[in-house]
C-alpha cells in the first residue's frame, strides 16, 4: 500500500523500530496518541460545560467498538456530525474537536474505526500503525462502522437523522470522500487534508479520486499548498471530476500551509488556516442543511 500521504507532514511524531502488535482496542486513548514526540503548547482544550460528553460503545455488525460523543445538554434532536479520526485513534485532539462541534450545537460522534486492527492506545510507532492497522482496515468495514455510528447518534445521542454531516482529518479526510460517495443520507461533508490517491488493494479497492464523481452530498475540501504528500493537482483533479459529474464540490488550498494544519497538538499546526477552515466548515454545514 502506498503510505506516502500518511508519512508526509507527520511533524513531531515518533518513528521507531516496529514492535509487537497490541490487542484489539476496547477503550479509547487517554490524552494524546503515544506516537506524539511532544504535545505542543498551543494545544486547544475545550471544556464540557453545558455538554453531555464522554466515551461510549457503538454497536456494529460484529459486536461493539469504542467511540466518543459530545452533544449539547438539552432535549434535542441535534444536527449530527460524524467525526473521522486521523491514523492515531480517537485521542484527546479528536475528542476536543467533538466538544467544539457540540459547543456549536451539534451532536458529534467519533467511532474508533480501527478497534479491530490493533490497540492504538499502546502503539508508539507511526510505521507500525500504518503497517499493522491502517493498511489492514477494509473500506467496506469502515463504511459500515460509520453507518453504525450515524444510527447510534440518532438512537442514543439525540441526533437528528435528517441533519447528518461528516468531517474527517488526514486519513479521516480520505474516509470522508469515500463516505460521501456511500451514504445517500448525508447532507454535507468536509474533508480536511484527505489523501486522494494511493495504491488500490483488495480490501481498499478505490481511492477518493476514483469516487469523486459519485459523491452524494456537497463536499468541501480543505488542503495545504505545502502538503508534500497531497499534490495540489490531485486535489484539483478530484474537484474537477466531481464537478464534471454535476456534483457540488469546493476546495480551499491554503498557501504555504503543510499537512495536518488543524492538528494543534503538533508542530504542523497553523492557527490562521485552522481557524478559517473551522469557520468554513460550520458555514458549509449550515448552507447545506446539517445545522
Amino acid at each position: 500500500m502506498d503510505m506516502r500521504s500518511e508519512l508526509e507532514g507527520l511533524d513531531g511524531l515518533k518513528s521507531r523500530p516496529l514492535s509487537r502488535r497490541g490487542i484489539v482496542m476496547t477503550g479509547l486513548i487517554t490524552g494524546y496518541t503515544l506516537a506524539t514526540a511532544r504535545v505542543e503548547a498551543q494545544t486547544i482544550t475545550t471544556d464540557s460545560t453545558g455538554l453531555v460528553a464522554g466515551e461510549v460503545k457503538i454497536p456494529v455488525a460484529d459486536g461493539e467498538i469504542p467511540g466518543y460523543r459530545a452533544s449539547p445538554d438539552g432535549a434535542g434532536p441535534f444536527p449530527t456530525v460524524i467525526v473521522i479520526e486521523e491514523i492515531f485513534g480517537v485521542h484527546e485532539h479528536i475528542k476536543d474537536l467533538c466538544r467544539r462541534l457540540a459547543k456549536a450545537g451539534y451532536t458529534a460522534v467519533a467511532p474508533e474505526i480501527y478497534a479491530r486492527q490493533g490497540d492504538l492506545t499502546k502503539m508508539t510507532d507511526v510505521n507500525q500503525i500504518l503497517r499493522d492497522v491502517i493498511s489492514k482496515k477494509p473500506d467496506a468495514e469502515m463504511l459500515s462502522d460509520l453507518d453504525a455510528a450515524a444510527r447510534w447518534a440518532v438512537s442514543a445521542a439525540k441526533g437528528d437523522a435528517g441533519r447528518l454531516g461528516v468531517t474527517g482529518f488526514c486519513r479521516g479526510g480520505r474516509a470522508t470522500w469515500l463516505y460521501a460517495a456511500h451514504n445517500g443520507g448525508l447532507k454535507a461533508a468536509v474533508a480536511w487534508y484527505g489523501p486522494l490517491g494511493g495504491n488500490r488493494t483488495d480490501i481498499q479497492p478505490k481511492t477518493p479520486g476514483d469516487v469523486a464523481a459519485d459523491i452524494k452530498c456537497p463536499l468541501l475540501g480543505l488542503y495545504g499548498a505545502a502538503d508534500t504528500g497531497i499534490p495540489v493537482p490531485d486535489v484539483e483533479k478530484a474537484r474537477d471530476a466531481a464537478r464534471a459529474a454535476g456534483k457540488t464540490v469546493e476546495v480551499v488550498i491554503y498557501p504555504d500551509t503543510p499537512h495536518a494544519f488543524n492538528a494543534d497538538y503538533r508542530p504542523s499546526y497553523r492557527p490562521e488556516p485552522a481557524k478559517d477552515g473551522w469557520a468554513r466548515m460550520l458555514a458549509w454545514f449550515k448552507r447545506y442543511g446539517v445545522a
